[in-house]
């Protein structure tokens, strides 16, 4: 980071406090445009300029303070660093390096550094606490000079690479000329759409959207090709640009889409950036940064990615290579995937996020299979079979999208609630996620009638979630979150089933609504460029729900015309005559001249070029899209696997005896269960009296058989009872008030169901033993994993009674493990008693508030508990 500062040098305490080199700035002296930024720092009187080349930035400090003008150069800003380097070759010119460690886990950045004025090395002052890190900044005098300009070339190869890049890319020192390409390398870009009407907002939503579809994903190549592979090692490719930043969990539903209408080049590039990820990491990226894979996100989305561009034939790459990765990917042992494949779905027991990671991964098997089918692979069926599994996590009885545990549904159920079962969401904004097969969708739902109404309901209901606080979901009309990924899609849906008046109005109601001009004008997260390519795409009245298929449903056309200028030199247009704003329902549309009553467009018809005309009227309900072939179609018509059946029960344990209930999705089936190796078929609903191993699978009238599904039900002690118990949080119950005493111990990640959370207080269970009697030893099994907020407890105090009112203090039992150490942790607080008792009551003392050092400094931290055993 290059700070321009002015008055006196700095002491080295003073920078890492960043207490002079900052600066106050003023909003009205701030401007930008593409490849343009500029703002006064008001405290140094200084003002700054920057732009760039594909590869280098250039700076523009004016003092007008008249004062003596610093730069420091601070290589110890916000990540950790691994390796740095400071190299002042000589009064103009510094090179060096940045290895650093934060969400990247190496993030290599070399720079060489130009300055047009000489300057003076200012030492900082150091003390014997900041000798150590001194030499991570450098503190520049250019003396009392009014303008000063900087020359920065960067690389992630090495400095010589940076070198290169700048003196290839900027070789002279002319500002005004850099910014001027600059700007006419934007100007060409989003030149690609042109829009006439709409007002001035609109038009700079529209084109503000434009740009930020563009920025990401980044340049990483060096100007001759050398680049950093996933395995650290230099690579070099002379004929195609390699690439960085892919948040693929976001981009594949719109900006990948947004790209293979209006730059083919930059896919294909894309992709064989990916297809590199691969040969030299082993992996398709997933959320890849600065050749790090990040481990962030679900999903294996460089698939639909791969596939939506081969679907529209852009596939200047190695497709045999691609689709290999893309089976690759599909079959890794990680992130729940073989639940996936083995049993149909993903318990709740076996992977935290199991509703999200399980729907997700559906879908990207049908991009496979998809795929597989126009490369006339033989594996294809499975991967439609597996593209079907989503309906193992539909609950008729609630019409949602469920998490499973024990071959039972998630308990208590609150659709609104943010929980361990779902990636930044709740089951609202994920029950509409089946891209690949919404036809088998509506028929869960039981029509399309009922879907239209489940579709009305999830925009009209309580814009309130519960659970876990998620900072995501943002942007809510009803339970539908358009600051966050998961939404984006469902506005379209009502194509599907013949209604897309409805798909019309609720995009205006979200273009309108949640794009503004303000400072806050997203309502959610950039994502890059996902939460922008949304509304590119929906304005010029079109969206793909399904990546990997080659058309585009139709929604509502925000402006008058729009004109998409093509690399193969078509155009294509898209003009709009409304009645007035409520315009919803299409009158009448032509293609090409010719008419057109298909609520969704081909991308061939797009890219052949030609003209799309719409007249709009506020008589809503019109026959436009609503025949059979007039209306998108997205169904799986081959190897749908056969639903499995599921559980119900009151709990995992129980006392004397227990009702179980077996059901299923599909109704013309039988149900084979095994109840402790006792092999029957199904009628009615049975008790178990001891506890018992359950498996059930499903036959049907062909005699196809569903995967299995398991259950085990364990009798617990009736005479070890829980009686008083602090609030717990509904999303962390554990399975309910007597969670930690029913013999079921929670494994090492707190989000799969077993582990029972209290946030923010000491954590206080009374046990009822049933009698006076011997207590020699309890043990309290307690969790942590402080990324989360999760410690354990300061100390558990041990109480004993007889009455339930008098306790008395037994033991208290100090935690002596490391409350700064990362990771997930288990740990069994025991201790031996000796003493006759009923009542046992265990208090774990609260830790405390996240502590300074902490991300979460302030907040509130939880106790996690499971299981309590007295001997």
């Amino acid at each position: 980071m290059l700070t321009p500062f002015t008055g006196s040098p700095i002491d080295l305490a003073n920078a890492i406090g960043r207490v002079s080199a900052p600066s106050k700035f003023g909003k009205s002296t701030e401007n930008a445009s593409p490849g343009y930024y500029e703002v006064t720092l008001a405290d140094h009187n200084v003002h700054v300029e920057l732009t760039s080349t594909d590869r280098s930035g250039m700076h523009r400090y004016i003092n007008n303070s008249g004062a003596q003008l610093n730069v420091l150069l601070d290589l110890r800003h916000r990540d950790r660093l691994l390796d740095h380097e400071i190299d002042i070759l000589s009064d103009r010119i510094i090179r060096g390096k940045r290895i650093s460690q934060a969400w990247a886990n190496e993030q290599h950045v070399y720079y060489f550094i130009e300055f047009s004025s000489p300057f003076e090395l200012a030492p900082l002052q150091t003390s014997t606490s900041t000798d150590s890190i001194a030499d991570q900044f450098a503190q520049l005098d250019f003396g009392a000079i009014d303008t000063l300009l900087v020359k920065v070339g960067i690389s992630a190869v090495d400095m010589v690479g940076a070198q290169r890049n700048l003196e290839t890319e900027n070789p002279e020192w002319n500002f005004s000329s850099v910014k001027k390409d600059a700007k006419v390398k934007w100007e060409n870009e989003l030149s690609k759409i042109d829009i006439e009407g709409g007002n001035e907002e609109q038009q700079t939503i529209f084109y503000t959207a434009l740009y930020h579809s563009m920025i990401a994903p980044n340049l990483f190549s060096d100007q001759d090709g050398r680049y950093r592979g996933v395995d650290m090692q230099i690579h070099q490719d002379t004929l195609h640009p390699t690439y960085t930043v892919f948040s693929l969990w976001d981009t594949f539903r719109a900006t990948h889409p947004l790209y293979t209408l209006i730059d083919h080049k930059r896919t294909n590039d894309f992709i064989r950036t990916f297809l590199k990820h691969y040969e030299q990491g082993g992996k398709l990226p997933m959320w890849e940064l600065s050749a790090n894979y990040t481990g962030c996100m679900i999903g294996y989305h460089a698939i639909p990615v791969i596939a939506d561009a081969h679907a529209k034939h852009i596939s200047n790459w190695n497709v045999e290579k691609a689709y290999e990765a893309m089976i690759s990917a599909a079959n890794t042992d990680h992130l729940g995937i073989p639940y996936h494949v083995d049993q149909g779905f993903i318990s709740m027991g076996d992977e935290p996020e199991s509703v999200s990671k399980l729907l997700e991964y559906c879908y990207d098997d049908w991009c496979i299979a998809s795929m597989g089918e126009r490369l006339n692979d033989p594996r294809i069926n499975e991967y439609y079979s597996r593209a079907t599994h989503y309906k193992n996590i539909y609950d008729p009885e609630t019409g949602f999208m469920r998490g499973r545990n024990n071959g039972m549904f998630q308990f208590p159920f609150d659709p609104t609630e943010v929980n361990f079962c779902f990636t930044e969401a709740n089951s609202w904004q994920y029950s509409m996620f089946a891209p690949q097969d919404i036809t088998g969708l509506v028929n869960l739902h039981g029509g399309p009638e009922k879907f239209e109404k489940k579709l009305d309901e999830l925009f009209s209901t309580t814009a309130t979630v519960s659970g876990r606080h998620q900072v995501d979901i943002t942007g809510l009309i009803g339970q539908y979150a358009h600051g966050n990924e998961p939404s984006h899609h469902m506005a379209y849906l009502y194509n599907y089933i013949e209604k897309p008046w409805k798909t019309a109005e609720m995009c205006s109601k979200i273009m309108e609504e949640l794009y503004t001009t303000e400072p806050d004008g997203y309502c959610g997260n950039e994502d890059c460029g996902q939460m922008s390519a949304w509304y590119v795409l929906s304005a010029m009245g079109m969206y793909s729900v399904t990546p990997g298929t080659d058309y585009y449903v139709i929604g509502h056309p925000l402006f008058d015309k729009v004109t998409l200028n093509l690399e193969n030199g078509n155009t294509f247009t898209i003009e709009t005559k409304r009645n007035n704003e409520s315009s919803y329902g299409v009158k009448s549309c032509q293609l090409n001249g010719h008419k057109y009553n298909k609520s969704f467009i081909n991308h061939f018809d797009i890219m052949n070029g030609g003209e799309l005309q719409f007249e709009l009227t506020d008589q809503k309900n019109q026959p436009f899209g609503s025949k059979n072939g007039d209306f998108p179609v997205s169904s799986i018509d081959r190897n749908d696997a056969l639903v499995s059946p599921y559980i119900v029960a009151d709990n995992y344990s129980f006392e004397d005896s227990l009702l179980i209930e077996i059901k299923s999705v599909n109704k013309e089936v039988k149900h084979i269960a095994d109840v402790n190796g006792d092999i029957f078929t199904y009628s009615e609903p049975f008790w178990i009296k001891t506890t018992s191993s359950i498996q059930v699978h499903s036959i049907n009238t062909k005699g196809e058989s569903s995967k299995p599904i398991k259950g085990s039900f364990r009798k617990r002690d009736k005479n070890m009872k829980i009686v008083e118990l602090s609030e717990y949080a509904n999303q962390y119950s554990g399975g309910g008030d007597q969670a930690l005493v029913d013999g079921i111990e929670g494994g090492f990640d707190y989000r799969t169901g077993f582990w029972q959370g209290v946030q923010g207080s000491d954590y206080v269970v009374v046990v009822d033993r049933g009698n006076k009697s011997m207590i020699d030893s309890i043990t309290i099994g307690c969790f942590q994993d402080i990324r989360s907020w999760i410690w354990f407890p300061k100390e558990i105090q041990l109480f004993t009674s007889n009455d339930n009112v008098n306790f008395k203090l037994e033991k208290s039992i100090k935690n002596n493990f490391p409350t700064s150490k990362y990771g997930n942790f288990k740990k069994s607080f025991k201790a031996s008693l000796g003493v006759k008792a009923r009542y046992v009551k265990i208090a774990a003392i609260y830790p405390g508030n996240c502590p300074d050092w902490h991300l979460g400094v302030g907040g509130k931290s939880w106790i996690f508990m499971d299981e309590i055993n007295v001997h």
